[in-house]
């Protein structure tokens, strides 16, 4: 009886060690809460800093999962401590039984995907149904919406500061075309990334100006709109901070500089790859 009641004695605290050092694997390992949402990153760093509020819509397909998967490294990467910044990738219906299954998985753990009410085209109202779609597909408004090209390098902390000093309200800021014009109020900014003011938002959404004209090169359009509605007196063309990407387009491609706030037309995996090591993106790490 004493032999059983010392083992037991000698025995407990090593079960004890054992069950305590099971119960943290198991919390480590198998309970811990999932990462955080890349794109979640841009506005949770500063959360009581920030000056403005800015949605980055990524218009793409639904089908290019991989370029999705790598924008949303690009700017999980990313922030600012001047803006709230949420970046959404964007595109028309699901027409695929895989897709309904594979962009679910997405929106759970992302929730970075917006789904508009189209089929998709190329200048035939993705534009207009995205920026009208807006004010109701969103849970909040933002002081400016972007909308911008899954083939674009966007530098969201000099983006940030280009915005700081511009006005909140009847903005319009990109890339003007034509490329070698200076004036924002020439023509319009081009598809790569431009920005919209809420206000210029919601009445893409509620005037009759913008519906009757949906057709056609889209980008154009909205300088059309807002040219016939009298609107986006504030202007700003952000060049040379924005262009195409070297010898890719005439005079809208320059070489790459420091200040660069958007890189377009990236369209292959070698291009991407030298405007990052151009940008030291990775910067710290020695692999």
């Amino acid at each position: 009886m004493h032999r059983s009641k010392w083992i037991v004695l000698v025995t407990l605290p090593s079960l004890i060690l054992s069950l305590s050092l099971f119960i943290i694997f198991f919390n480590v390992h198998f309970l811990k809460p999932p990462p955080p949402n890349p794109s979640s990153k841009l506005s949770t760093m500063y959360p009581n800093q920030t000056q403005f509020s800015l949605m980055i819509g990524i218009l793409t397909r639904a089908d290019n999962y991989d370029r999705r998967h790598f924008l949303r490294l690009i700017y999980g990467i990313q922030s600012s401590p001047l803006a709230t910044i949420h970046v959404k990738f964007v595109f028309c219906s699901l027409t695929k039984p895989e897709q309904r299954v594979l962009i679910s998985l997405e929106m759970l753990r992302f929730d970075d995907i917006l789904i508009l009410n189209c089929s998709e085209n190329m200048n035939s109202g993705k534009t207009y149904t995205y920026f009208s779609s807006l004010p109701t597909l969103l849970p909040r408004k933002y002081d400016y919406v972007m909308k911008a090209d899954d083939d674009v390098f966007i530098r969201v902390e000099p983006l940030a500061l280009s915005l700081k000093a511009l006005p909140r309200v009847d903005m319009y800021y990109g890339f003007v075309i034509p490329c070698a014009s200076m004036n924002p109020f020439v023509e319009y900014m081009s598809g790569m990334g431009f920005l919209l003011s809420w206000d210029l938002v919601e009445w893409i959404g509620s005037s009759e100006i913008p519906k009757e004209s949906v057709f056609g090169p889209e980008d154009k359009l909205v300088g059309k709109w807002l040219k016939m509605g009298n609107k986006a007196k504030n202007r700003f063309s952000n060049k040379p901070a924005m262009y195409d990407y070297p010898g890719t387009n005439g005079r809208c491609s320059h070489e790459l500089i420091p200040e660069t706030v958007a890189v377009h037309r990236l369209k292959r995996w070698d291009q991407w790859l030298r405007v990052l090591e151009y940008f030291n993106v990775t910067k710290g790490l020695n692999l």
